[in-house]
């Protein structure tokens, strides 16, 4: 009986989905998602959510499959506060073949981009079935990647229609990215390395840096990408630090 209780504390010690523990509570954490309604995100470019593709279902917040094509559909969605350092964990689930992102640092100028607003992306995406995966340089564009400018290194995906547990931390300059409890990359925005990857990207184009240089914005809205593709979020937390 010892032993079968001391298998079943831990489990029973995790927090449920989209939901606070005391410790975090104490800690300063706070949900950016319910799990049952939309409150606090809005359409990207937009006043309001937007009304169809993007779903609030059994705990999840998920985009609708379509054609495949950038923020062209039901569109982004961004949380209506903005953020400068921060701690943000939050769960994702692909299905086969799907491309999303989570970007951070985003500001809505003008005139709107074609596809997604600008901002930097934790790359959300089914390596093994969509060909972004082989684009870019080095993997830059795969799973958990600092997209187009920093490959992510020895992560462990779990499976398409399993959640896999997504962080970004970011300290003044310094940030990190995280794939199910293991760092996967770190860099410091803005300094000259983070620069010369830039440089090499396609965000090195007049567009990108029209309102300064990109990715170095002091503040700016969490963005959930439309790409065309079915993709479920939940558990997504922020921490202000």
């Amino acid at each position: 009986m010892k032993t079968l209780l001391f298998v079943l504390f831990p489990l029973l010690s995790l927090a449920q989905p989209n939901t606070l523990t005391a410790k975090e509570k104490r800690e300063g954490w706070k949900l950016l998602f319910d799990g049952q309604t939309a409150t606090g995100w809005r359409g990207a470019y937009r006043d309001k959510f937007p009304t169809a593709g993007w779903s609030v279902e059994d705990g999840t917040l998920s985009i609708a499959k379509t054609d495949g094509s950038e923020s062209r559909n039901a569109g982004d969605i961004v949380t209506t506060s903005e953020y400068a350092n921060f701690d943000l964990t939050f769960e994702f689930r692909l299905t086969e073949g799907a491309n999303s992102g989570l970007k951070y640092f985003v500001v809505e100028h003008q005139p709107k981009p074609a596809g997604s607003a600008f901002g930097l992306e934790y790359q959300v995406l089914d390596d093994a079935k969509h060909p972004d995966a082989k684009m870019g340089r080095d993997g830059n564009r795969t799973v958990s990647s600092l997209y187009d400018l920093m490959p992510a290194q020895n992560k462990a995906v779990n499976p398409i229609g399993e959640w896999n547990r997504a962080r970004v931390l970011v300290r003044g300059t310094h940030v990190e990215h995280w794939l199910n409890d293991k760092k996967v990359l770190e860099y410091e925005r803005g300094n000259e390395a983070f620069r010369e990857l830039v440089a090499k990207s396609k965000y090195a184009t007049p567009a990108y840096n029209a309102n300064g240089r990109f990715g170095e914005a002091p503040k700016g809205h969490i963005l959930l990408q439309d790409h065309g593709d079915r993709v479920s979020f939940r558990s997504i937390k922020i921490r202000e630090l």
